[in-house]
């Protein structure tokens, strides 16, 4: 089954902080954000935390990502985005929108500090105690480098506004970036903490929806891996 396939809500829309009023489209049919998560790499098999190193998919991720483009065959976009790092912008451009892809840098991964590289075992040893990203955080590294969730909330206020814009007139918007933005961005957009992402588990090259319902940003459909399928 494709994208387009799937149920999507008939229910009038009110976006919240609209930029411009809803056109007629936008009210008899509620446009939806799709979420791809990028596909396998060495270090998401490894359970590495990779937020600015730049690695390739493996072979199994970029068949991954050939998954995702026949989920989303004949789907219309009104804007697609990606994360600059390679592993998004390849998995955009194997599952059909590298020609219409725009890279958006508010879209790239935690910026992990100091943690950058280390799995979480690793990094508890580092802590000194058990350590959870969504309620620890990270510490930052020499340079000064590393998110905490006030960072990530500004970066996803960002995306979610740009994409107001293309929902507003009706229009779907597709994005191409990572397992633990992603997890941050949808609670954003569903008006929740940071760390409400913690309960949001995302496997790679997995399919998300977020949309509308009765005017309230809700999930419509999470972390669908047609790779599995």
């Amino acid at each position: 089954m494709t994208l387009s396939d799937e149920p999507r809500s008939a229910t009038p829309i009110d976006v919240p902080g609209a930029i411009v009023a809803p056109t007629q489209a936008a009210r008899e049919r509620a446009p939806r954000i799709v979420l791809v998560r990028h596909g396998e790499t060495e270090w998401s098999i490894s359970g590495q935390h990779t937020g600015r190193t730049d690695i390739p998919l493996t072979a199994r991720g970029e068949e991954q990502a050939r998954s995702v483009a026949r989920v989303l065959e004949g789907q219309q976009f009104g804007l697609v985005l990606t994360s600059p790092r390679i592993r998004a912008a390849e998995t955009a451009r194997i599952a059909g929108y590298g020609d219409v892809a725009e890279v958006d840098d508010n879209l790239r991964e935690w910026d992990y500090g100091a943690y950058e590289g280390l799995t979480s075992p690793q990094i508890a040893e580092a802590y000194g105690e058990a350590w959870n990203l969504w309620e620890d955080g990270v510490q930052t590294d020499a340079l000064g480098r590393g998110e905490q969730a006030a960072d990530l909330h500004a970066r996803n206020t960002a995306i979610i506004e740009r994409a107001r814009r293309t929902l507003n007139h009706g229009d779907d918007v597709l994005v191409f970036s990572h397992g633990h933005f992603l997890r941050t961005l949808t609670a954003t957009w569903m008006g929740l903490p940071i760390r409400a992402g913690e309960l949001l588990v995302l496997d790679t090259a997995s399919i998300s929806v977020l949309g509308f319902e009765h005017g309230n940003q809700v999930l419509r459909s999470w972390n669908r891996t047609p790779w599995a399928e």
